[in-house]
């Protein structure tokens, strides 16, 4: 993509390092936050690889209309909130007034907070069904793909988002890669064998790395491959910075593409 523009709520705690970075790789930062502290979570994983947020500070909501001319302007949009920075009217209202392809990362939207500021699961299943029959693309994990269509099997919630109206649906299912679907077929992407050190922000990455390459080609198949090849080096990195080269992530695609079922 050309030109990238970045919305969100960014604390003081972290605003000059985060422009810093989103300076170095060209992509134009739109901060609307007030607060002295950007949102966090701690994060606690057990020994199934599942994980426990507890929510240790909220830096509000975004004010859409404050940016409403430039998500209108863009080719894509990617909506990626992780706690309520903005909700289901106020992201209908966007995509209804735009022209954008719109990719959803919805666990913001399914996110609420129970005893001891833990994050816990939850879905309101008639006003996300409306938002889900605007969306080009939506990326739930399995949990969060669980907690929208009430269906324990990953790829009956894949169809069942696509029969409620999105172009197209990728349930997450971390080492084991993840399912697509569309109207006409369901794929299974597999995710790359490597050593995980953090699994932390790898489906926002996969959701970046998707739209680039589809935006480049236009396949989602090789989009989906392409994804899960980035996602994998992302996890290999205990820290946020990483070595991303072009040229591993097609060698780790091409691998992926020519596992038994890809």
């Amino acid at each position: 993509m050309k030109k990238v523009k970045l919305v969100g709520n960014v604390g003081a705690d972290f605003s000059q390092d985060f422009h810093t970075e989103m300076s170095c790789h060209g992509i134009k930062v739109i901060n609307t936050g007030k607060t002295d502290r950007t949102t966090g979570f701690s994060i606690r994983n057990d020994e199934s690889g599942e994980r426990t947020l507890r929510l240790i500070a909220d830096a509000g909501r975004i004010p859409v209309r404050r940016v409403w001319s430039e998500c209108q302007q863009a080719r894509y949009l990617l909506l990626g909130p992780v706690f309520h920075e903005i909700d289901i009217p106020e992201i209908t209202d966007l995509i209804e007034s735009s022209p954008s392809r719109v990719f959803l990362d919805p666990q913001g939207l399914l996110r609420r907070l129970g005893k001891d500021r833990e994050v816990e699961h939850f879905c309101e299943k008639d006003q996300f069904k409306k938002l889900v029959r605007l969306v080009d693309f939506i990326k739930p994990n399995k949990l969060e793909a669980r907690a929208i269509t009430g269906l324990q099997n990953h790829v009956e919630s894949a169809k069942k988002l696509v029969e409620w109206g999105a172009k197209v649906a990728i349930v997450t299912l971390g080492e084991n890669g993840s399912l697509v679907c569309d109207e006409r077929t369901c794929f299974h992407v597999p995710a790359f064998e490597t050593a995980v050190v953090d699994p932390t922000g790898a489906g926002e990455f996969y959701a970046g790395a998707f739209l680039a390459e589809f935006n480049r080609t236009g396949d989602l198949r090789s989009s989906c491959l392409y994804a899960s090849a980035a996602a994998s080096i992302m996890v290999e990195s205990p820290r946020p910075e990483f070595p991303l080269v072009e040229g591993e992530v097609r060698r780790r695609t091409k691998l992926i593409g020519e596992v038994r079922g890809a």
